[in-house]
């Protein structure tokens, strides 16, 4: 085999983000009574919501903001855009979210059947993740999936984010792999791919939405079955 180490990434990769997050939306919208407040429906609310934890998600990724900040401003903007001024109660929010979420366990269709075709293989599979430390591995745990990874790597427990090598280098390390029998699987062509190339590692884009990009990666899918015919 060229490759003995596969290294994943987690959101919207294997664990089916947009999913579980909608649901725990659902759950926070109603638990906190939102269309009391004056938001209309929660289809409003969420659309506002994806708009903001992506533009900070970017930031995060980019090291212009924290962590921390990230996990309540974009509950705060989205309040905010529906003229709701409450600092505690975003924060509240953006509490509750981080425990509800890693409960959800929505995965892309074929994730198991691959996962258990490439450890069967002999591969060796690792998880790399711009994620919250505890936050990925309750994912982990919670979806059934964590017993396939070797090691874990996440941008909060190495302190650095995707696409900077330095992350890559971390996992590698852990990983006891080398870079040239390494290669990484994930849907972001800017964190996930072009984070490889940084490091020098082989990579395949996950292009389960179709999206267009400049960012080569040296194999792209659609579909998670796909990898059968790579690897």
């Amino acid at each position: 085999m060229k490759y003995k180490d596969i290294f994943f990434d987690l959101d919207h990769t294997l664990w089916d983000f947009e999913t579980n997050s909608s649901l725990t939306l659902q759950a926070l919208f109603n638990e906190y009574d939102l269309t009391v407040r004056d938001i209309p429906s929660f289809a409003d609310f969420h659309a506002v919501y994806k708009e903001h934890n992506h533009r900070l998600w970017d930031k995060y990724s980019k090291g212009l903001i924290k962590q921390d900040e990230l996990r309540w401003k974009r509950m705060s903007y989205s309040l905010l855009d529906f003229k709701i001024g409450d600092e505690k109660l975003a924060k509240e929010m953006s509490a509750r979210y981080l425990t509800i979420l890693p409960d959800q366990k929505a995965l892309f269709e074929y994730s198991i059947e691959i996962l258990n075709y490439l450890q069967n293989k002999g591969y060796r599979l690792h998880i790399v993740s711009n994620g919250f430390e505890e936050v990925q591995h309750n994912k982990l745990i919670k979806s059934g999936i964590k017993k396939y990874f070797s090691t874990i790597i996440t941008s909060e427990g190495c302190n650095a984010t995707k696409p900077n090598k330095e992350i890559f280098e971390a996992a590698l390390h852990a990983a006891g792999a080398i870079v040239s029998e390494s290669i990484m699987i994930g849907d972001n062509p800017e964190a996930d791919i072009q984070g490889a190339i940084n490091a020098g590692m082989d990579s395949i884009l996950v292009n389960h939405t179709n999206i267009s990009t400049l960012i080569l990666s040296t194999y792209t899918i659609t579909h998670l079955k796909e990898l059968e015919d790579i690897l």
